[in-house]
């Protein structure tokens, strides 16, 4: 067995739903993303990519077909170069890399790139397949943006629930209050925004072809506690989960270059050193990945005592707020350090590769140590992975 590294990572500036990226099509977006990837790499000849990784959580309009093989092909790389298509949902490209990463240890290849896009804005309304030829009923339009949908009969009702609603649970469960979720949201804001306004984020981000998107959309520096406080809830009538204290609908693209030790003439960001994948009760999604982060700590040979910075995708404060009241070991000060996806927004199958491209970048910026990227899925899922410089 060898090792696995992470080379290079970079992303677009995120888009809010029917914004800055909405009339970009997700192969395009996913093409542009992994040749301005390559272009950083002027003396890499792109035949020496073994495999194209690439996470998508719908795949049910323009990113159909196997999106990464059509986004490679989009994006000049040589036929002779493969792609396929990881759907874990929210956690479809840290997925990507985990798989690319095992591919490079095992020896089954040197070089490759794993990522992830997702264009929420243009996913499609369907319609079900009648069961007879011209129906005489009326037949509805679904829409694939996000959650539940076409769901089997067979699965318990109680499960079957909005994403926001299992939020609600989690807020109740561990006693998480309305004004700890939105200070959580303003901070997510705040340091999201001075990230971008000292340059942290400058080396990973990549501009998208015909989009006048320079910066992430959804990022609010002049938010206020007093103006998340006035939303209203949105799951329930009574509630404490708004849309302030929510990640955002958003659209955008994430490429990682994974690959052996010396596979490039460059020195690596950081090295992979672990891997976890964790199943919770579907309503428990969103502590998914506390035990996935314990997990590839334990295979890393770390503890949270080892853990300079953790980069967690915010699907929810309270779902985040939950993860923290579960890794008692770990400073919450080192989470999300450069804001999390509450403010820069969480395109589905894009989000694990911003998580650990930020994650990579910033253990260079520091010199070095140990980061855990982790992100919830729904339907119960969580993933991890740990880094070292």
């Amino acid at each position: 067995m060898t090792a696995s590294f992470v080379y290079d990572a970079v992303r677009t500036p995120f888009g809010r739903h029917g914004k800055g990226l909405a009339g970009v099509r997700p192969d395009d977006l996913a093409a542009s993303t992994m040749r301005a990837l390559l272009e950083r790499h002027p003396g890499l000849d792109p035949a020496r990519i073994d495999d194209v990784f690439l996470g998508d959580a719908n795949q049910a309009g323009e990113d159909n077909r196997d999106v990464a093989r059509m986004a490679a092909l989009l994006a000049g790389l040589p036929d002779s170069v493969t792609g396929t298509t990881l759907n874990r949902l929210c956690g479809s490209s840290l997925d990507a890399a985990m798989q690319a990463s095992r591919m490079v240890e095992t020896g089954d290849a040197v070089l490759t790139i794993a990522g992830g896009v997702e264009s929420m804005s243009r996913a499609p309304w369907v319609v079900r397949k009648p069961e007879r030829p011209y129906p005489a009923a009326d037949e509805t339009m679904v829409s694939t943006t996000l959650g539940w949908r076409l769901v089997n009969p067979r699965h318990p009702k109680d499960i079957v629930v909005p994403m926001g609603e299992t939020a609600e649970q989690l807020a109740e469960e561990f006693g998480i209050s309305r004004e700890e979720q939105d200070a959580f949201a303003l901070r997510s804001h705040l340091r999201a925004a001075k990230a971008w306004d000292d340059g942290t984020l400058a080396d990973e981000i990549v501009a998208v072809p015909g989009a006048e998107l320079a910066r992430d959309e959804g990022v609010r520096a002049d938010s206020t506690l007093e103006a998340l406080a006035s939303l209203k809830p949105a799951f329930r009538e009574v509630g404490t989960v708004t849309a302030g204290n929510s990640s955002p609908l958003s659209d955008g693209s994430s490429m990682v270059l994974i690959g052996a030790e010396g596979a490039l003439d460059a020195e690596p960001l950081a090295r992979i050193t672990g891997r976890g994948a964790m199943g919770t009760d579907p309503n428990h999604f969103g502590i998914a990945p506390v035990e996935a982060a314990n997990r590839a700590l334990a295979r890393a040979g770390r503890t949270w005592a080892d853990v300079d910075l953790v980069e967690l995708n915010e699907a929810f404060a309270a779902q985040s707020l939950a993860c923290l009241r579960l890794w008692p070991d770990l400073d919450p000060e080192k989470v999300n350090v450069h804001g999390g996806a509450i403010a820069i927004g969480h395109p589905l199958g894009a989000s694990g590769g911003r998580v650990l491209g930020r994650a990579a970048h910033a253990l260079k910026q520091r010199g070095g140590g140990v980061a855990v990227a982790a992100i919830c899925i729904g339907v119960g899922q969580g993933l991890a992975v740990v880094l070292e410089r």
